[in-house]
C-alpha cells in the first residue's frame, strides 16, 4: 500500500479524487487549507496546510509519502487575467517548495494537474484542428503562463534532485459540484430560457471527473508516465448544441434553442464583459488524446453522456 498526499483535497478535483484513491487500495493523506471547510471521511487521513502560497515546511505531511497528486492551486478567473502575481505566489512557488521539500524527504513521484491553456486558448485561434502533446506551448494569459511555469519549475527540480514528474494538462473538468460558465448553463437549460446558440459549430474537448480520477490512478504508478506530459480528455468532442442537448436529457426536458448570429453573439459579449464567456461558448479547443491513451494504456472508462448525465444528476 503506497501513501499518496493528495494537496488542494478540498477543491472540485481533489475532493472527488481522494475517496476513489482510497478504494483503489491506497492510503491517502488530503491536505487542505483548514479541517473546518470539508467532510470528515473516517477513510483518509487530513492534514490541515493552511496557505501554500509561501514557502512553507511541507515535511511533516510528507513522513513516508511515496506519492503526490498536486492539485492545489489557485483557479482561473476571467475577471483575473492581466496580474500574474496573483498566480504566481501559489501556483509557481508553492509549488516548487513542495517539490523541492518532496525530493529531499525521498517522495518517488509528483503528478500535477496543469491545463491545456498553456498549449493555447483556442484551436481555431492558431488553425489548428487539436492541440498535441508535441506542441509549443502558447500561453495566452497569466494563469495559463503560472501554469506553465510550474511546469518549467517542476522539471528544475527533477532533473536536479530525481524526483519523478508527471504533468497532466486538463482542459474542462465537468462533474457532479462543477462551478463557473457549466453551472450557470446548466441552471439556464433547467429554466426552459430559449439560447441563442444553435448555430454554433465548433467543438471542445471536456473530460469527465470520473475519467479524470481513473486517468490520474494510472499516473500513480505506470512505468512509462515519469517524466512526460499528457493532455486529457474523454473520447468524443462536443459542440455546446450538443452539450445543452445532453444537459436536457439528463434532466427529462427538451433542449430550447434558437439561431442568432455568432458574430453578434461576440460582439455583445465585448460590449458587455462577457466576451471570455462567449468565447468558449461559440469557440473550438480540441485535444488529440491518442499519446495519453497509448502509453499508458488507457481508454475513458465512461462516455460524454454518461458523464454529462452524472453530473446533472449528482452521481
Amino acid at each position: 500500500m503506497k501513501k499518496i498526499l493528495v494537496t488542494g483535497a478540498s477543491g472540485f478535483i481533489g475532493q472527488s479524487l481522494c475517496e476513489p484513491l482510497s478504494k483503489s487500495g491506497q492510503s491517502v493523506l488530503a491536505g487542505v487549507r483548514n479541517l473546518n471547510s470539508i467532510l470528515i471521511n473516517k477513510n483518509i487521513k487530513y492534514a490541515s496546510v493552511g496557505d501554500i502560497t509561501f514557502k512553507k515546511n511541507w515535511k511533516n505531511c510528507l513522513v513516508d509519502v511515496d506519492r503526490i497528486i498536486h492539485c492545489a492551486g489557485r483557479a482561473h478567473k476571467m475577471i483575473d487575467t492581466k496580474n500574474l502575481d496573483t498566480y504566481s505566489l501559489a501556483n509557481i512557488n508553492g509549488s516548487k517548495y513542495l517539490a523541492e521539500q518532496a525530493a529531499e524527504v525521498g517522495v518517488k513521484r509528483l503528478v500535477f494537474l496543469s491545463s491545456v491553456k498553456v498549449n493555447g486558448e483556442s484551436t481555431v485561434q492558431i488553425a489548428k484542428q487539436k492541440f498535441s502533446y508535441k506542441d509549443k506551448s502558447n500561453p495566452n494569459h497569466s494563469y495559463a503562463t503560472s501554469k506553465l511555469e510550474v511546469e518549467k519549475a517542476l522539471w528544475e527540480v527533477s532533473s536536479r534532485a530525481g524526483l519523478e514528474v508527471v504533468v497532466m494538462r486538463l482542459p474542462l473538468v465537468y462533474g457532479h459540484g462543477i462551478k463557473g460558465n457549466l453551472a450557470r448553463l446548466i441552471k439556464l437549460v433547467k429554466s426552459g430560457i430559449p439560447l441563442p446558440l444553435s448555430l454554433v459549430k465548433t467543438q471542445r474537448s471536456m473530460i469527465g471527473m470520473d475519467n479524470l480520477v481513473d486517468l490520474l490512478i494510472h499516473c500513480i504508478d505506470h512505468l512509462e508516465a515519469s517524466g512526460k506530459t499528457f493532455l486529457a480528455s474523454s473520447e468524443e468532442d462536443i459542440s455546446t448544441p450538443e452539450l445543452i442537448k445532453l444537459i436536457a436529457s439528463s434532466m427529462g426536458r427538451k433542449p430550447s434553442l434558437f439561431p442568432f448570429p455568432i458574430s453578434i453573439l461576440k460582439f455583445l459579449g465585448s460590449v458587455f464583459g462577457r466576451r471570455e464567456e462567449i468565447n468558449r461558448l461559440v469557440g473550438s479547443l480540441r485535444i488529440d488524446n491518442s499519446y495519453t491513451k497509448e502509453i499508458l494504456n488507457w481508454t475513458p472508462p465512461l462516455s460524454v453522456e454518461e458523464g454529462i448525465r452524472r453530473m446533472v444528476q449528482g452521481k
